[in-house]
C-alpha cells in the first residue's frame, strides 16, 4: 500500500506540471558521466548537458531531447531521468535549454534547437544523432526536420540526420485561441508556426508518439502529421497508446514509471533499427 501511495503521489506530482525532482531522486546516478552547462550560444539559457554512457554503442549513437513546457518554461536538469533511461542502452545524450517566452517569441527558441543540434552533430556526427522532443519540445523537434530552413541556417543538413521521434506534440494545432500562445507565434492563424506545413519529401524517418487520452494537446496532432508524411512518401510509424495522458508518454521513461506507457521500449526500438 506504501508503494501504491508513493507512486499515485508522484503521478499527481507529474501531472501537475511540476518540476521532476522527486522522479530523478529514483534515478541511478551510475553507467554515465555528465558534463553540465556547455555552451552552444552565447545566452543564458543557451546551455546543454552532455551524457556520455560508461558503454557506448559501437554504431555510436546519440540522442538530442528538447522538453516540453509550452514555450515558456522547463530546465534540462529536469530531464536526467530521459537521459539516463537512454544512456543505459549505450547513447549518448544531449539536452539543451532554450530561450523561452516572454523573452523571446517564434522562432527564437527554433533557432535555438537549430543552434543545439549544430553543437551535437559536430560533436557526435550527424548521421548518428536523432533528434526528439516532448509536448513543446516535439514541436521543435519537427520544426527542425520538416523542410525549414532552421536547421540550414545552422550549417547543418537536416537529411544527414538519421530520424526523428516526436512525444505528444503539437504540429497541426490552428487556429490558437490562447492570448499567450497568440502572443508567443505572433498571431491566431500563421501555418509557419506548424511542422505539418512543412511536412514534404524529403522528409527524414520519423516515429511519432502520443497518448489517446491526451486532452493537453489532442492525439490528432501525430495523426494529421503521420498522413502528411506518408502522403510524402516517408518512412513514419504512429504510436497511439489508449488510457494514456500527456505526461505519462515521456514519465514513462523512468523505471518507477515504465509501466504506464510502452514509451521507452518503442523508442528503444526504433533507435536500434535505424
Amino acid at each position: 500500500m506504501a508503494r501504491r501511495g508513493f507512486i499515485a503521489s508522484l503521478a499527481a506530482f507529474l501531472n501537475g506540471c511540476s518540476p521532476a525532482a522527486l522522479l530523478n531522486a529514483t534515478v541511478p546516478r551510475k553507467g554515465f558521466t555528465l558534463e553540465p552547462d556547455i555552451a552552444y550560444g552565447a545566452g543564458p539559457r543557451q546551455k546543454l548537458d552532455l551524457y556520455r554512457p560508461d558503454k557506448p554503442r559501437a554504431d555510436g549513437k546519440a540522442v538530442i531531447f528538447f522538453y516540453g513546457g509550452s514555450w515558456d518554461s522547463g530546465s534540462k536538469s529536469d530531464y536526467l531521468f530521459v537521459a539516463q533511461a537512454l544512456t543505459a542502452s549505450g547513447y549518448t545524450v544531449v539536452i539543451p535549454d532554450y530561450r523561452i517566452y516572454p523573452d523571446v517569441r517564434f522562432p527564437a527558441f527554433v533557432q535555438d534547437g537549430a543552434q543545439a543540434v549544430r553543437w551535437a552533430s559536430d560533436r557526435v556526427g550527424c548521421g548518428k544523432l536523432f533528434v526528439m522532443g516532448h509536448s513543446a519540445g516535439a514541436h521543435i523537434a519537427l520544426m527542425l526536420m520538416t523542410d525549414t530552413p532552421y536547421l540550414q541556417a545552422a550549417g547543418v543538413d537536416r537529411m544527414t540526420l538519421p530520424g526523428v521521434v516526436g512525444l505528444s506534440g503539437p504540429y497541426d494545432f490552428l487556429p490558437l485561441t490562447s492570448a499567450k500562445l497568440i502572443d508567443i507565434f505572433g498571431g491566431a492563424n500563421n501555418p509557419d508556426i506548424e511542422a505539418i506545413t512543412f511536412a514534404k519529401g524529403p522528409l527524414p524517418t520519423a516515429l511519432l508518439i502520443h497518448g489517446a487520452a491526451d486532452v493537453t494537446v489532442y492525439p490528432r496532432n501525430s495523426e494529421h502529421l503521420a498522413a502528411a508524411w506518408r502522403k510524402a512518401g516517408a518512412p513514419v510509424e504512429l504510436k497511439l497508446y489508449p488510457g494514456v495522458g500527456h505526461i505519462d508518454v515521456v514519465a514513462a521513461f523512468a523505471d518507477l514509471l515504465q509501466s504506464r506507457a510502452p514509451t521507452r521500449a518503442d523508442v528503444l526500438v526504433w533507435l536500434d533499427a535505424y
